[in-house]
């Protein structure tokens, strides 16, 4: 709380006017950092050729500019506290539930019908490994975004990118 108050310029009393214990403070971060990513989600354009969006799908979650380093690093840390504190668990587990619900329905969309949720679920694994990736290994960011290419490829034979 101190460390926040510090960096926010505010006293830690001002601090605990909105946020009553350190819990409070990140399941509160947790739902912010959660909703800005949603919200870049949600911003990709659906009428793309699919390969293409998901591409751009992935990339609003992974670390390729400050603001999503920040975030990326931010969802880490909440990723390694929620391990031992199961609000925070609930937290990322309902985020990881939405967005895992969204992409599927999307695929299903899109004709992949009983396969969408098992295909969800490995572009989510695909985003996640390369976003700690990204996170520890900056300079390998263009490597990592072939990577992507690949994985898609793979996950999604005979799919023009469009691009």
């Amino acid at each position: 709380m101190r460390t926040v108050a510090a960096a926010s310029g505010r006293s830690a009393g001002a601090v605990q006017k909105y946020f009553r214990t350190k819990d409070e403070m990140l399941a509160f971060a947790a739902e912010l950092v959660g909703e800005r990513v949603g919200r870049r989600m949600a911003g990709v354009d659906a009428s793309l050729p699919l390969r293409r969006a998901l591409r751009e799908l992935v990339l609003t979650t992974l670390p390729v500019d400050v603001e999503r380093r920040a975030e990326a690093t931010t969802q880490l840390a909440f990723a390694v506290h929620a391990a031992h504190h199961p609000r925070l668990a609930a937290i990322r587990q309902q985020v990881d539930q939405d967005v895992r619900q969204a992409l599927a329905a999307w695929l299903e969309t899109a004709g992949y019908g009983g396969e969408a949720a098992v295909l969800a679920d490995a572009v989510i694994a695909v985003s996640d490994g390369l976003a700690l990736r990204m996170l520890y290994t900056p300079q390998e960011r263009e490597h990592l975004l072939t990577v992507l290419d690949r994985a898609l490829d793979a996950l999604l034979p005979g799919q023009a990118d469009g691009s």
